[in-house]
């Protein structure tokens, strides 16, 4: 079997990437390879320390967050979301997932931080994008990689309540506007922005130093470009992230590096303690993340995006073994611009990749399987 920089190369090599930074961690053993330019015109080489948008493996670092919270005592979890996003106090619902938007009914019990947290508060994407509900959200969930098109958190949250919820509360698995959600909350709970909150709590003390919701000036040069299908430009150093959003999406709004991310890792897998012994999270709310949440039918509804896997909070959990790199009890995400990160408690096992090409589509590309194949060892 070739090493890491092999399978990486091979995509730079055949164009499908312009660079990427790949780590993987078994045991005593971590691999580290970068390769490849950060950008196509190959103006500098990749490094181990390039920043990258991470898109939706920003989630786990959100629950995180809002799992902080519970633990303040600022919120619990059985609390309804309302007390500190009062836009929600009185959803609708769709009255069946394919009803148009204005035949709704109220939401049979109100939405939770629970909820929120596992994604099953009835707002987000299902695998069918031609719900009336789903396609209503469209113009308020926008794109998470273009931050700078969302209003701030007030008029974000006006919006999102117009919309129906395309499920009742607690009723089905839906992907990414809980997590955009649970932003908000952790701000206003902690009376506190966001990018604040979390740089106190979580990136100063894991020492995750470059991981925010903007890129300044003074580390624009190891940041890269950014990429959609067909290498086609969508963003530069010096576009979307180069000021802070009006709404810092908890969704997928952050950029970072591979060593900040592995920092989050080790935490995790320390059971919520740094690497010197400091606790940022409990045990519990560590098992909470990792554990998986969902029903079979709540999986079916979100099966495009869970591939048969499950969802704990701010992640997928897997539980059943479909690919060689579906351990049960695995833990992370991918994200829209090409990231993938993921742990296994049960061995220690990280495996990070952060690329700057991102698909439209919710199904990995081959070049990330690979990647994953690799870390399994298969």
């Amino acid at each position: 079997m070739t090493d890491l920089r092999g399978v990486l190369e091979a995509y730079v090599d055949s164009g499908d990437l312009p660079g990427a930074v790949g780590l993987v961690a078994r045991g005593d053993r971590t691999e580290v390879a970068a390769v490849g330019s950060v950008d196509v015109e190959g103006t500098a080489p990749m490094a181990r320390d390039t920043i990258f948008r991470i898109a939706s493996i920003t989630k786990p670092i959100t629950a995180a967050a809002t799992l902080m919270l519970v633990e303040d005592g600022t919120i619990g979890l059985t609390d309804p979301v309302a007390e500190w996003l009062p836009e929600l106090a009185e959803p609708s619902v769709v009255r069946t997932p394919a009803s148009p938007v204005h035949d709704v009914v109220p939401a049979a019990r109100p939405i939770t931080v629970y909820d929120l947290l596992t994604s099953r508060a009835g707002y987000g994407f299902a695998s069918d994008f031609t719900l009336p509900a789903v396609q209503a959200l469209f113009p308020v969930q926008r794109d998470g990689r273009e931050p700078d098109t969302f209003p701030p958190a007030d008029e974000w949250l006006a919006a999102l309540a117009r919309v129906p919820l395309v499920y009742q509360p607690g009723e089905s698995w839906l992907y990414d506007t809980c997590s955009a959600l649970q932003g908000v909350l952790v701000a206003r709970a902690s009376g506190r922005p966001l990018p604040e909150f979390l740089a106190e709590r979580l990136f100063e003390p894991l020492g995750m130093v470059d991981t925010d919701f903007h890129v300044p000036a003074g580390k624009s040069a190891r940041f890269t470009s950014f990429y959609k299908t067909g290498l086609r430009l969508a963003d530069a150093p010096d576009g979307r992230w180069s000021s802070p959003p009006a709404l810092p999406l908890g969704s997928g709004g952050l950029a970072g590096t591979l060593d900040d991310w592995l920092a989050f890792a080790r935490m995790l897998l320390a059971g919520g303690a740094t690497t010197d012994g400091r606790r940022v999270l409990t045990e519990e709310s560590v098992r909470l993340m990792t554990t998986d949440h969902t029903t079979p039918a709540q999986r079916d509804i979100g099966a495009l995006f869970l591939e048969g896997q499950g969802w704990g909070m701010g992640g997928s959990v897997d539980i059943a073994a479909t690919e060689p790199w579906n351990v049960p009890g695995r833990y992370g995400w991918v994200g829209g611009t090409g990231t993938s990160a993921h742990i296994v408690p049960a061995t220690g096992g990280v495996a990070i990749l952060l690329t700057q090409v991102g698909e439209d589509s919710p199904v990995a590309p081959e070049w990330m399987r690979a990647f994953w194949r690799y870390a399994a060892g298969a």
